[in-house]
């Protein structure tokens, strides 16, 4: 299972961003997936996730602001950033558990200037 990330960069505050997750496997198959992120000195915290029936949940920190969607024809999973602020420095990662194991991104860095 590969999963493919893309879409980062650097943004002033108040921008937005799409990521994107392109996997080998099937999205509409999986069973969870979710976007994380990790600042510098801090531990890798869990911004959005969808469930194998659609259903997302999202940090308080991101609630409003961030969207997590999938394209099933697509294979891929995104996550729309709107509203960005300098707190959301971050290297995002992709995550899916297909067949109760988990896969990770190689992670895209996303910077957010004031």
């Amino acid at each position: 299972v590969q999963l493919v990330e893309s879409g980062g960069g650097l943004v002033e505050a108040g921008g937005s961003l799409r990521l994107s997750c392109a996997a080998s496997v099937s999205i509409f198959s999986i069973n969870v997936g979710g976007w994380y992120r990790q600042a510098p000195g801090k531990q890798r915290e869990l911004v959005a996730g969808i469930s194998g029936g659609g259903r997302t949940n999202y940090a308080d920190s991101v609630k409003g602001r961030f969207t997590i969607s999938r394209d099933n024809a697509k294979n891929t999973m995104y996550l729309q950033m709107n509203s960005l602020k300098p707190e959301d420095t971050a290297v995002y990662y992709c995550n899916i558990v297909f067949k109760f194991s988990t896969y990770w991104g190689q992670g895209t860095q996303v910077t957010v200037s004031s």
